[in-house]
């Protein structure tokens, strides 16, 4: 697993990818945060992070999939994959290294925004005016969505060997579980099923953790959806062999 994480962080970082992944990302969220005013942080008033937190999965919705839609699909189109799996790695090594390396870059992509939480705490009238509690707890809540996505692009790029069908199927897959669940919650559904649809939406266990409070039940589902991915994931490729 080691290696195969050594192996994706190493192009990542050797190509333009994961810088253009990082300019996007935090270009477009500068935009969004400080510059247009329907959205700008300065408009509010007030020191509060909840712009950030209701944007920053929207665009992640695309971001994540860009990252993941080239990982599997590329070593199938190329044939290296079966090479791969012949090596002293298991299917889980090589998801597993995938996984992690994706993850990372995701970490690394969030990690300047921390930035906009210090300029909001000394901006703050007191000083320190800001709501820590619950903006540690979006950052959990986060980086456990982002996982999700990237355990979902993972799957979604070993699928086939077709980039583009990659990532139209991430996004869409993301886009279901994130906001679908959670507007299907919000229809007439008789049984009390808009209630069970509501406690699966990425989006309801998302903002439960922004609330402050870490509830285990939250995090343990955000890490089975994770875990299940990557199952999916890892038959997948044994299925290759």
């Amino acid at each position: 697993m080691l290696a195969i994480f050594r192996k994706e962080i190493n192009q990542f970082f050797s190509s333009l990818i994961a810088y253009i992944i990082m300019g996007v990302f935090l270009t477009t969220i500068g935009l969004l945060l400080w510059v247009f005013p329907d959205t700008s942080l300065l408009e509010n008033g007030y020191a509060d992070m909840g712009t950030f937190f209701n944007l920053t999965p929207y665009v992640m919705l695309f971001l994540v999939p860009a990252i993941t839609m080239r990982s599997i699909a590329d070593e199938i189109r190329l044939g290296t994959l079966e090479w791969l799996l012949t090596k002293p790695v298991s299917s889980w090594g090589v998801v597993g290294g995938k996984f992690l390396a994706s993850w990372l870059l995701v970490i690394l992509t969030l990690l300047p925004t921390l930035l906009y939480y210090v300029s909001l705490y000394q901006l703050g009238s007191p000083v320190g005016n800001i709501d820590s509690a619950g903006v540690f707890g979006s950052y959990i809540g986060l980086l456990l969505v982002a996982g999700v996505f990237v355990a979902i692009g993972l799957w979604a790029s070993s699928l086939n060997d077709n980039q583009v069908v990659a990532f139209v199927l991430g996004v869409f897959i993301c886009f279901l579980l994130y906001v679908g669940l959670s507007a299907l919650a919000g229809l007439s559904i008789p049984g009390g099923l808009s209630y069970y649809l509501s406690l699966f939406a990425l989006d309801e266990q998302y903002r439960a953790l922004g609330r402050g409070i870490i509830d285990s039940r939250n995090v343990i589902y955000l890490l089975s959806l994770i875990v299940l991915f990557l199952f999916l994931t890892a038959n997948r490729l044994k299925a290759t062999k």
